[in-house]
């Protein structure tokens, strides 16, 4: 049996095709493209795996982000904070080091990026962000937990830890 256009049944499913096309439509724009971030050159290190699964859905107001690469992982729209997994491990280094949440990271201040990386970790993290977007502070807070999955072998040392060191003979 046909039914009219005035036939309440066809309207309703009408109606519901178009809401759900509109709907999908809305998704699908929405949906921003993944980030491109190179790949740290160790990153399918096995010992990144814990870490990206614990890393948090948010830094601050920055959402995370879907990345194109292993071992990577992006927040914001734009981007604000970029980390990856499997860097290079920094060697004895005279960079600033501060330890956040028991975790030590070595401090490179560019203009207008700055570059974190864990010390004394095995691999290594990296994250590149801007201080006049996002404070340095809450990236290293909201990041602490998820960085400790890979432990530490080394400690960051300072003049104070030097103080003490006996005199050569």
């Amino acid at each position: 049996m046909l039914h009219s256009p005035a036939d309440p049944a066809s309207a309703l499913r009408r109606a519901v095709a178009a809401g759900a096309f509109a709907a999908l439509a809305v998704t699908v724009a929405s949906c921003s493209p993944a980030v491109d971030v190179t790949a740290a050159q160790d990153a399918a290190n096995p010992a990144c795996a814990p870490m990206m699964v614990a890393l948090p859905d948010a830094i601050g107001d920055a959402g995370l982000r879907k990345t194109n690469s292993q071992a990577t992982a992006a927040w914001g729209d734009p981007s604000q904070v970029i980390l990856r997994c499997g860097v290079n491990v920094p060697g004895p280094t005279t960079d600033r080091c501060v330890s956040v949440n028991g975790i030590d990271w070595v401090i490179k201040e560019g203009s207008p990026v700055w570059t974190l990386t864990t010390f004394g970790r095995e691999p290594a993290t990296e994250i590149l962000m801007d201080p006049d977007k996002i404070s340095s502070a809450t990236v290293l807070a909201d990041l602490s937990a998820a960085a400790a999955k890979i432990k530490a072998s080394r400690k960051c040392v300072g003049q104070e830890d030097l103080q003490d060191v006996p005199a050569s003979k």
